[in-house]
Parts: structure tokens; sequence; C-alpha cells
């Protein structure tokens, strides 16, 4: 059997994982795997040197306590590659500990690919002198980054975006209509403040705002709040003062009904924008972080959009509220013309539909053309 070992440290990383295992079987029936994921790569044959959860540890406060855990997590990721030596060595996103990971193998003659280039392009781009040497070929989500690190030297391929393999776009409006006793006109307005507590922290309150500005704008306007289920407890509370009470989704298959039934979306910026895209869903995105962050941000940030939608348009397909702008006024207003200008609401679903093309690969599924590039990296011998 060719064993590939596969590193994943965060719950997209293992639903990435885990497809790029099916493809890779799908291709070469003679695989297996070892390393380490949760529970979409255990579906596929693997078993976790450790829980990836140990992984998943979020912010400066929370990492520090646990730093000594994660070193040594670290290094038994090491030992484990260097005594299994693996065909290939891939490592899926979560840089904080998979560049590491691939720093401490980078002697050891194990090709190594990297999925899901590190966002350098957008800030920070000194970052990418520290790069050369860790990994053999960096599979890229976005059509224009392998250019981008072609130019300094490193060799990287676009396989697709995995929003094209989400299911964002086969919800039932009616199942979701139906289950919720909602009329086949109501106006709905999907509202997605963030995954993590922080920005739902500073999201939610502007939204609940907003809504309340809207609420007499839009008669038998239904909100729906789409979040992780981490998150579904603080959502309730910080809605609990709102004019309407929101439905609160967290589970997939509901939240892609959710976009099905919707008549528009106030989302964060992030990967949010690319599934209601592919769901045909017109936006607003709303962003808030700390005034801090958002000072150093300023300083490096080299792109011109936040939203990967306009990133890949080029131009302002869905308006973009940051910091200060994302006001609860601000957003009503764009909300409501969304929803009473058809135009405007036609012109962001053409501008979709556009940027879903650019997003995918050459031939098949973005799993598959990850799987094409992982298996040229085997010993000619196999």
């Amino acid at each position: 059997m060719t064993l590939i070992y596969l590193v994943a440290g965060e719950p997209s990383g293992d639903v990435l994982g885990g497809r790029l295992m099916a493809a890779l079987k799908a291709a070469r029936p003679d695989v297996c795997f070892a390393g380490i994921g949760g529970p979409r790569m255990a579906e596929q044959g693997l078993a976790s040197l450790f829980p990836m959860r140990e992984l998943a540890i979020m912010g400066l406060l929370e990492v520090l306590p646990k730093l000594r855990r994660l070193r040594g997590l670290l290094h038994g990721a090491a030992a484990d590659i260097a005594a299994r030596r693996p065909a290939v060595l891939v490592t899926i996103d979560s840089p904080g500990f998979t560049l590491r990971l691939l720093r401490l193998v980078a002697d050891s003659g194990i090709p190594r690919a990297h999925y899901v280039a590190p966002q350098v392009w957008a800030w920070h781009e000194s970052r990418v002198k520290k790069f050369p040497g860790l990994w053999d070929r960096l599979l890229c989500l976005l059509p224009f980054e392998p250019a981008f690190f072609a130019g300094h030297g490193l060799p990287a391929s676009f396989v697709g975006h995995p929003v094209l393999e989400s299911g964002a776009d086969t919800g039932d409006a009616a199942r979701f209509r139906a289950a919720h006793a909602l009329a086949a006109d109501a106006p709905v307005l999907v509202l997605m403040p963030g995954s993590r507590r922080g920005e739902v922290r500073r999201l939610l309150p502007v939204f609940g705002a907003a809504l309340q500005l809207l609420e007499a704008r839009v008669p038998g306007l239904v909100p729906v709040v789409v979040v992780a289920a981490a998150v579904a407890e603080a959502v309730q509370g910080g809605a609990a003062s709102w004019p309407v009470r929101p439905l609160v989704v967290t589970d997939e298959a509901e939240k892609f009904d959710a976009y099905a039934a919707a008549t528009v979306a106030l989302t964060k910026s992030g990967t949010s924008t690319l599934e209601l895209a592919l769901a045909g869903v017109p936006m607003a995105v709303a962003y808030r972080v700390n005034p801090l962050t958002a000072a150093i941000a300023r300083r490096l940030v080299r792109v011109e959009f936040s939203a990967l939608v306009n990133l890949l348009a080029g131009r302002a397909v869905v308006p973009e509220f940051i910091q200060a702008q994302a006001s609860p006024a601000r957003l009503a207003d764009t909300v409501h013309r969304l929803l009473t200008d058809p135009d405007a609401a036609a012109a962001q679903r053409a501008a979709f539909r556009e940027v879903i093309a650019r997003l995918a690969p050459a031939e098949g599924t973005p799993s598959e053309a990850a799987a094409r590039v992982v298996l040229e990296l085997l010993p000619a011998s196999l």
C-alpha cells in the first residue's frame, strides 16, 4: 500500500482532507492514510495521531497557556512522519501548525504538498521569504495565487475552490419555508455574523440594530441567523431583545435550504460570501475587528477589497462596510435597496455567475484536481 500522510488542524481543513482522501482513493485504490484529522477524514479511513480539536485554538490568550502542549504535538507529529516515511505528506491550511511542521521535516526527503495557500498576497508579503523549501507543491484555491507565488520562485497549482463542492446551491426553499411555517412570499433576510465569538460579539448588535430599522420599512421580514453550533447560544442571547426573534440555523443542510429561501443576506466577509454567491443570494458585507487590529491592517493590507466575491471580480460587485462604515443605518439602507430594486439584485446575481466560473479547475472537481497534483509527487517507483 502507498502511504499518504495528511495533517489538518481545524474543521474546514478536515472537510478538505476528507474530500481529498476520497478523490485519492478513487484515482489510486492502493493508497492508505495516516496523520491528523477530524471526523470527515476518519470517514475515509484516517486514524488520527491525536484529536484534531487539540489544534483548534484561536487567539493569543488561548494559545499561550497551551504552548508547551502544542510544541509537544508538533514534535510528535514530526517524529511520526519520520518513523512512517510516507510516500507524500499533505498539510492542509492551519499555517500556525502546518508550516512549522513542514519546517521540521524539510530535510526528510519526503515529497510535500501544502493545500490552501497562505494569504500573504493580501498582507504581510514579506512572509513569503520564509516559504522556500517548505513544500514541493502549493495547492491554491484562488486563480490568481499561482502567479503570485511563481513570482517568488515557489511552485504552485490552482486546483479550484472547495465552495464548488459545498452544496451551497442545492438547498430547497419550499422545504425551509414549510419547516418554519413561512409564507411563500415572505421576504427572508439571512444574517451571518461569523463563526467565532469575537466576530459575533462585534457584528450581531449591529445586525440587530439594522433589523430594527428595517422592520418598519419591510413588513413581514423574516430574519434567519446562520452560524456555527459553537456560537448558537451566544446568538440566541444576543438576539433576545431584537424586535423580531430570528430563526437560528446551525445544521449545514438547513443552512443551504435557508440560502435557497433567502431574498437577501447580510454577512461578514470570508468564504460565506462565496457560498451565498454560489446560491445566488444578493448580499451586503460587513466586518468589524478590534480597533488596534484594524489600524495595523490598514498599514499592511495590499488588496482593495475585503469580500472574496469582489476580490475575484476585480470590482465592487457587493457593497462592503468595514469598521465604522458598518453602521446600522448604512446596512439597513443597502438591504432595503436589494429587497426593493430588482435590477440591483439581478446585477449581483449576474456577477456571481462570472465569479463562480473562475473558481473551477480546468478538469473535474477541486478535490480531483488536488488529488492529481498530490499523486504527481509520488516517486516514479510507485
